[in-house]
C-alpha cells in the first residue's frame, strides 16, 4: 500500500529557489545533459523525489511540445511547491541562457564583422555541424528499431528536403501513422519513446521527501487546473493579438509573436527538430538571417546554459534588428529577442499546470505512446535534413537549388569548397566521434581553431 504523503520537513520556497538557480547555471549540454543534471541533484543529492516518479514526470514531458528539460523542471517545481514553485523553477532554468544569449547577440550585432569575432564564429560553425550529426546518430540509434520506423524517418527526410513539406505537417503525419499502427495492432508500433534510466543511483520513491503518495494540490481537479491555466493562456496570447491589432499582420513583431507561438504548439521531437523548422522558416521564408548566422546562433546556444531552443531568441533579435520598426535598431532587436522568448517558453507553464494532474491517463495510453515513437522516428529524418543543410552552407561558399524529377534539391557548387572550413569540420568530427569530447570542449577547441586560422591569414 502506498505510503501517505510524508510529514518530513520540505525545503522552503527560498531554499528550493537556490537549488533551481544552481541547476539553471549548470544546465549545459542539451536536454540529455540537463535531465541527467536534474536527476543527480534532485533525486540523488536532495532526494526530493525517487526514480519512478522522476521518470513518470519525464515521460509526460516527452509528450509535450517544447523543451522537455525545462518542462521537467516546471513539473517538479510544481510538485514540490505548487504553482509558485513551478514558475520559479522554470524561470530560473531559462534565465541564465536568456541573459547570456542576449549579451552575445549584442556583441554579434556590434562586432560580428570584426575579424577576430568572425573567426571565432567560423570555428563554432564546424563544431555545431559535428554535434548535429552526432544528434542524428544518437536519436536514430534509439528510435529506428525496425523497418517501419526507418521508413517513417526516410519519408520525413525526403518530404522536408526534396519537397519542402512544412515541419508541422510532417510531425502530424507521423503521429497519425503511429496512432493508426498501434490501433491496428501492428507490432512495429507497439513500443513507446523514452530515455530509459537517467542516473547511476536508483532511489526508491519511498525514501524521498515526496514519498509514494500524491500531494493534495496534485490531485485531479479540472476546475482548479483551468483556473490556474487560463491566466497563463491570456499572458501568452493577449500580446500576440494586441500586436496584430496595433501594428498589423506584416509588422516584424507581429510575425515574430505569431510564428514562435505556432512553434510552441507543434514543436514535438526535441530541440534539433525545432531548429530544422526555425532554420527553414527564418532563413528561406522570412529572410530574417543567413544560413551562416543561423549556425552562429546555434553555436551561442550550445555554449551557454539553458535550453538549446534559446537560439530562437537570437533569431528574433536579428529579425527585429533588420526590419524597419521606427525605433533604434538595437532597442528593436532587444524587444524582438525578449518577445520571442516570451511566446516560446510561456506555453510550457500552461502545458504543465493544465495537464500534469492527468499524466497517468496520458502515459498509459498505448496508442499515444506509439504516436510519440513515430514522431521521434520522423524527427531523425528532419534532423538529418538539418545536418545536410548546415553542412552544405558550412563547407561550400555557394549552394544553389535545382529541380529534378519533381524534387527541389540544394546542391553545392563544388568549385567553392572552403578547405579551411572542411578541415575544421573534420577536426570537430574527430573530437566528437573518436575522442568523445563533450560539446563545450569541441565548441571551444573549434572556436580557437578559427581564431588561429585568422591570425595565420587563412580566413
Amino acid at each position: 500500500m502506498p505510503r501517505p504523503f510524508p510529514t518530513l520537513p520540505f525545503p522552503t520556497l527560498t531554499e528550493a529557489a537556490r537549488i533551481w538557480a544552481r541547476i539553471g547555471l549548470l544546465s549545459f549540454g542539451g536536454p540529455a545533459g540537463q535531465i541527467a543534471l536534474m536527476h543527480r541533484i534532485l533525486v540523488e543529492e536532495q532526494r526530493w523525489l525517487g526514480e519512478r516518479r522522476f521518470l513518470h514526470a519525464l515521460n509526460y514531458c516527452m509528450l509535450l511540445p517544447g523543451p522537455e528539460a525545462m518542462q521537467l523542471a516546471v513539473y517538479i517545481g510544481w510538485l514540490m511547491h505548487r504553482t509558485a514553485g513551478g514558475v520559479i523553477a522554470g524561470v530560473l532554468f531559462v534565465l541564465p541562457g536568456l541573459v547570456a544569449i542576449m549579451a552575445l547577440s549584442w556583441v554579434y550585432a556590434l562586432f560580428g564583422t570584426v575579424g577576430a569575432v568572425e573567426a571565432l564564429f567560423f570555428g563554432l560553425k564546424a563544431a555545431v555541424l559535428a554535434i548535429v550529426v552526432q544528434a542524428v546518430i544518437r536519436i536514430g540509434t534509439r528510435a529506428l528499431g525496425n523497418a517501419a520506423m526507418l521508413t517513417v524517418a526516410a519519408g520525413s527526410f525526403v518530404a522536408i528536403y526534396g519537397f519542402g513539406v512544412p515541419f508541422p505537417a510532417i510531425i502530424a503525419a507521423a503521429a497519425l501513422i503511429g496512432f493508426a499502427g498501434a490501433r491496428a495492432g501492428m507490432a512495429a508500433f507497439a513500443g513507446g519513446g523514452g530515455h530509459g534510466p537517467v542516473g547511476a543511483a536508483q532511489v526508491d520513491d519511498a525514501d524521498t521527501l515526496l514519498g509514494t503518495g500524491t500531494p493534495a494540490h496534485a490531485q485531479v481537479d479540472a476546475g482548479k487546473s483551468l483556473r490556474i491555466a487560463v491566466p497563463f493562456l491570456l499572458l501568452w496570447l493577449l500580446p500576440v493579438f494586441a500586436l496584430a491589432a496595433l501594428f498589423g499582420l506584416e509588422n516584424v513583431f507581429t510575425r515574430i509573436a505569431g510564428f514562435f507561438s505556432v512553434l510552441a504548439v507543434v514543436t514535438f521531437g526535441g530541440a534539433y527538430a525545432v531548429l530544422a523548422w526555425v532554420a527553414q522558416a527564418a532563413v528561406q521564408d522570412f529572410g530574417w538571417l543567413s544560413p551562416g548566422e543561423m549556425l552562429d546562433g546555434l553555436g551561442m546556444a550550445e555554449t551557454t546554459p539553458g535550453p538549446l531552443i534559446m537560439v530562437t531568441q537570437f533569431v528574433g533579435f536579428m529579425a527585429a534588428l533588420r526590419e524597419g520598426t521606427g525605433m533604434p535598431p538595437l532597442l528593436a532587436a532587444t524587444l524582438g529577442g525578449l518577445l520571442t522568448t516570451w511566446v516560446t517558453f510561456l506555453p510550457c507553464f500552461l502545458w504543465i499546470f493544465l495537464g500534469a494532474p492527468f499524466i497517468e491517463r496520458l502515459r498509459e495510453n498505448a496508442a499515444l505512446s506509439a504516436a510519440l515513437a513515430a514522431v521521434t522516428a520522423a524527427v531523425v529524418g528532419v534532423i538529418l535534413n538539418l545536418a545536410v543543410w548546415f553542412g552544405l552552407h558550412v563547407v561550400f561558399d555557394t549552394v544553389r537549388t535545382v529541380t529534378t524529377l519533381g524534387l527541389r534539391l540544394d546542391v553545392p557548387v563544388w568549385t567553392t569548397l572552403d578547405p579551411a572550413a572542411a578541415g575544421l569540420v573534420a577536426a570537430a568530427a574527430l573530437g566528437v566521434f573518436a575522442l568523445r569530447l563533450g560539446p563545450v570542449q569541441v565548441l571551444g577547441a573549434c572556436a580557437l581553431g578559427g581564431l588561429a586560422l585568422h591570425l595565420a591569414g587563412v580566413v
